[in-house]
């Protein structure tokens, strides 16, 4: 998701300067509306499913579904939204996206108290959350922007840790506490609750927006032309270039795997026996893993330019997706959550380290980066709708048609890598 920040960055409008005396009060107050972003956005789409099970009897098909119609949708909207956000304003943008969040929640909450839980509600929750997939594009790619804007190329790699361990930790804080919530105050939380945060964020941003245009000193300015010129990377282009395209090839296959599991967690509770609130307990593992990976890969520069690290990633990334999805007890369940954050935290870190350590058309590469994020996020639910539906009789259909494209996407990985030394 941070990639795209780069394309918003690269040409900020002039109205908006970052002052060197208020740089620190911006960034904190980037990272609260981030952390705010990601526990109503984590909340709200992992928990969806649940609600959906619950209210409409949608089993792992109609989830998966769901979950590739907001892929499809994603892919197109943040490939854009950094561009929209450079044209129009960061701050424009925001609101937009979280007053549009919230609104569409709002929405959503209101809907069974109209229709009740009947067909035109469950088509209506469907338009809510095309809404509400929109509404986030306009918020991610703007908050990297901010966060990257007047930024040294050397203290990138930092906010970037950071950046991912706040999102990261708010995804994890929202699907471990999520299914207490849903089950202590009803389902309209899972609305309710996400539009609240929406409405702080909304009310945050006039004063942010001020602390961003107050004037910067001249020594100031003086202090960032000097770090404006960043250190020579003393690795080959060629060698770079190479794993910029290896992670980039293997990052949208994590999504793949990541959106092909969280679909069916409400039904791979049920059968372990597992209320929502020890789904949330138990199913928030790999989620605490990758937050606890992305703190080690931040600290811990070894595994930069190891193919073997990447390799190995991938091959547990496979044996964990399927570990998850077939695992009869929850030991196995929760051995296998461990392996998979741990893969897909170093295939996402990977894919951003690369693209900033290549240090060359960031803009371009960004758009690149969350579009096929996209890619990943609709092809996992999309090839699991499919064999479910064309192997009606098998349940497992979808779990072994997306480990065969996880497959496929490994020997391209080997196959790139043979390629190009």
């Amino acid at each position: 998701m941070f990639e795209v920040a780069e394309k918003a960055s690269s040409a900020p409008r002039a109205t908006l300067v970052d002052p060197s005396l208020n740089r620190h009060k911006l960034k904190t107050g980037y990272f609260i509306l981030e952390a705010l972003n990601g526990l109503a956005a984590a909340y709200y789409f992992n928990y969806l499913f649940f609600y959906m099970r619950k209210h409409f009897d949608f089993g792992n098909q109609n989830n998966l579904l769901l979950t590739a119609l907001h892929g499809f949708f994603y892919m197109f909207a943040a490939y854009n939204a950094g561009r929209f956000a450079q044209k129009r304003g960061y701050f424009f943008s925001l609101r937009l996206g979280f007053a549009g969040m919230g609104l569409a929640l709002a929405l959503g909450g209101l809907v069974p108290r109209i229709w009740g839980y009947s067909h035109t509600a469950m088509f209506a929750e469907f338009i809510v959350f095309v809404m509400w997939t929109i509404s986030m594009c306009f918020t991610w790619p703007t908050l990297q922007a901010l966060l990257t804007h007047n930024e040294v190329p050397t203290k990138l790699p930092r906010i970037a840790g950071i950046y991912n361990m706040i999102w990261a930790s708010g995804a994890a804080v929202a699907y471990l506490t999520g299914g207490a919530l849903l089950e202590k105050l009803g389902g309209e939380t899972l609305f309710w609750l996400p539009a609240s945060l929406h409405l702080i964020q909304v009310l945050l941003l006039p004063r942010l927006q001020k602390l961003s245009l107050a004037p910067a000193s001249s020594a100031s300015i003086a202090d960032l032309k000097a770090e404006a010129i960043p250190p020579l990377n003393p690795r080959p282009i060629a060698k770079t270039r190479t794993f910029l395209y290896l992670a980039w090839l293997a990052n949208p296959f994590a999504y793949t795997a990541i959106n092909g599991i969280l679909p069916v967690i409400p039904k791979l509770s049920e059968n372990l026996g597992l209320t929502p609130t020890y789904a949330g307990f138990v199913c928030s593992i790999w989620f605490w893993t990758r937050f606890g990976a992305f703190i080690w890969f931040w600290l811990w520069p070894g595994w930069h330019y190891r193919f073997s690290w990447l390799l190995g990633a991938f091959l547990a990334l496979i044996a964990s997706f399927i570990a998850i999805l077939l695992s009869p007890q929850i030991w196995m369940l929760i051995t296998a959550q461990i392996v998979f954050g741990l893969a897909v935290g170093l295939i996402y870190y990977s894919s951003l380290f690369y693209s900033m350590d290549v240090g060359e058309s960031k803009g371009k590469r960004g758009g690149i980066h969350e579009a096929a994020i996209g890619v990943g996020v609709f092809t996992g639910p999309a090839v699991g709708v499919t064999a479910l539906h064309f192997f009606p009789g098998h349940l497992n259909a979808g779990t072994w048609a997306i480990a065969g494209i996880l497959t496929l996407g490994l020997i391209a990985l080997v196959g790139v890598r043979l390629k190009r030394g």
